[in-house]
Formats: structure tokens, C-alpha cells, sequence
């Protein structure tokens, strides 16, 4: 996030666009997610994920640190750059673990739901609503990876999704796609709103774990 571009809208509808969706954005993101991962079994922790190169269990680790930084820039008003986390690492529950930390960033939010207030990113301003409304992509991209891994067609929530694709360009523009997603799977127009999401962010809708 290098400069402001990649983190403030970019007109007055845009920003419009964030005000009205980011506080119910991120509450119904982790709901989705919560509700995907109250079945999870143990035994597909080491299995693939559509994130390439990625079990299930590196996946919710990187989801939790995910929690754990939205929670601290709305607790703190600023996040640090993460630091570096261990996908090997073989302890805890991590099923446990996300669900106090989506517990956690709940309260956080419901606290404090000023979307206009700034929040230090890496040492960048971006708006709390811009930050919610990331969260929740990734949260809700994240949830629909698990259940895929788990071997289950769950979408994301279409109303979830049609909101989140209107206000994509605003969270994954070109200029940082690159390390973080692979490039958009090409779907018929007429895909519905969750396969039409996901696929934005380079994951095939069709991809389910054997």
C-alpha cells in the first residue's frame, strides 16, 4: 500500500459505497466464516486448499493472523507491518483459535464502528472502513476456501457477494493483485455472485478437495 490510491476510494460514490456496506460487511463476512468452520475435521488439516501450495492448516493460520491485525488497527489505530509467521508450526487448535479472534475483532468493531476515522497500515493511512471492507473480502474469500477444502460446495452468500464484488476495484487494484492473488478465472457473466467473487480472486469456482 504505497500510496493512497490503493487505500481511499476513489469518488464520492465509491466512498459512499464503503460507508453504507463496511460495518455490516465484516460482521456477515466472519458470520459466513464461522458457520463454515464449525465442521471442520481435523483430518483435512494437512489437505490442499485452492490456495495453491497451502493445507488447510497454514490457511487458518494466516486467516488468524489476518484477525489479529484488523483487531489491533481498530483497537490501536494502527497496524505494523506483519511480521513473519511460521506455517509449520504444529500446536494449537486453530479452529479454536479463529473463533475467539473473529470474537474478538466482532466486539472490537461493534466498540468503535467509525468508518472514517484513519488507521495506520505499514505506515500508510487508510480509512477504517477500508480497512473493514479488506477484512471482510478476505475473511469471506477465506471461508469459501475452507469449506472447498473440506470437500463442500458452501458459497459465499450472494448478497455478501455482489456487495463485496461492488466494491473490489476499490480493495484489489492492479497495482497490488501482484503476490497477493493469482489473475481472475474467466467465468460466464451470467456466473452467480459467489462464483463470479471468487473468481476474482483467482480461484477456480469449481475447484473442490477429492
Amino acid at each position: 500500500m504505497g500510496d493512497d490510491r490503493a487505500v481511499t476510494p476513489a469518488n464520492a460514490p465509491d466512498a459512499a459505497a464503503l460507508q453504507d456496506f463496511t460495518a455490516a460487511l465484516l460482521e456477515r463476512a466472519i458470520s459466513f466464516a464461522l458457520g463454515v468452520a464449525q465442521d471442520v475435521n481435523d483430518d483435512r488439516m494437512a489437505g490442499p486448499t485452492p490456495c495453491r501450495g497451502w493445507t488447510l492448516r497454514m490457511l487458518f493460520l494466516h486467516l488468524n493472523d489476518s484477525l489479529d491485525a484488523l483487531c489491533e488497527g481498530i483497537d490501536r489505530g494502527s497496524v505494523p507491518l506483519m511480521p513473519d509467521w511460521r506455517p509449520e508450526d504444529p500446536g494449537g487448535d486453530v479452529v479454536a483459535d479463529f473463533r475467539d479472534r473473529a470474537a474478538r475483532l466482532l466486539g472490537a468493531w461493534a466498540h468503535d464502528s467509525r468508518t472514517d476515522r484513519l488507521v495506520t497500515v505499514g505506515g500508510c493511512p487508510m480509512q477504517a472502513g477500508a480497512m473493514a471492507s479488506t477484512g471482510a473480502m478476505e475473511v469471506a474469500v477465506h471461508a469459501w476456501d475452507i469449506a472447498r477444502a473440506c470437500g463442500r460446495r458452501t458459497p459465499v452468500p450472494a448478497a455478501l457477494a455482489e456487495q463485496l464484488i461492488r466494491i473490489s476495484p476499490m480493495l484489489v487494484a492492479d497495482d497490488v493483485r501482484h503476490g497477493l492473488f493469482d489473475p481472475p478465472v474467466r467465468v460466464p457473466p451470467n456466473a452467480p455472485a459467489g462464483d463470479r467473487l471468487v473468481a476474482l480472486l483467482g480461484r477456480d469456482p469449481a475447484w473442490i478437495s477429492p
